[in-house]
């Protein structure tokens, strides 16, 4: 299987097809829907995907905390369920990590599902303060710097 990892321009193909793996993922297990301002507001994100062929299986955003602190908010991390635990979101966070750092920025920031604080863990982040809720799951503050 030959994933290709890359970064994806908004509101294209590509873009649609992330927003749907989001909900299938993310977002319609909570019974939550996109909201037409919050998407607006991803012009100026940065969008990472994996496909496998043409088949989206993967994606995350990156958001600019702030021109001066040059830290992304990495976010919306999703990988299709049957692509799972093969690698796919090492590969797409190793991604915009490399890409991070090819603008200079020096850190990147989740919040994590609780579920998902392993896999990041493996990744060298650290947790930064106590669990707290997001979308009503518990979640973790973690960092990393590059």
């Amino acid at each position: 299987m030959k994933i290709t990892v890359k970064q994806i321009d908004f509101q294209t193909k590509e873009y649609f097809q992330t927003l749907g793996l989001r909900y299938e993922v993310l977002r319609r297990p909570l019974s939550i829907h996109f909201n037409t301002n919050d998407l607006k507001k991803e012009g100026s994100d940065i969008h990472i995907a994996a496909f496998v062929d043409h088949r989206n299986i993967g994606c995350l955003v990156l958001s600019e905390i702030s021109d001066k602190s040059l830290v992304y908010k990495m976010r919306q991390v999703a990988v299709d369920a049957p692509f799972q635990q093969n690698g796919i979101g090492k590969k797409m966070v190793q991604f915009c990590e490399s890409f991070a750092t090819s603008r200079n920025f020096n850190k990147i920031e989740l919040n994590a599902r609780k579920s998902a604080v392993t896999f990041y863990l493996s990744l060298d982040y650290q947790i930064v303060g106590d669990e707290f809720l997001e979308v009503n799951i518990p979640h973790y503050k973690m960092i990393k710097s590059l």
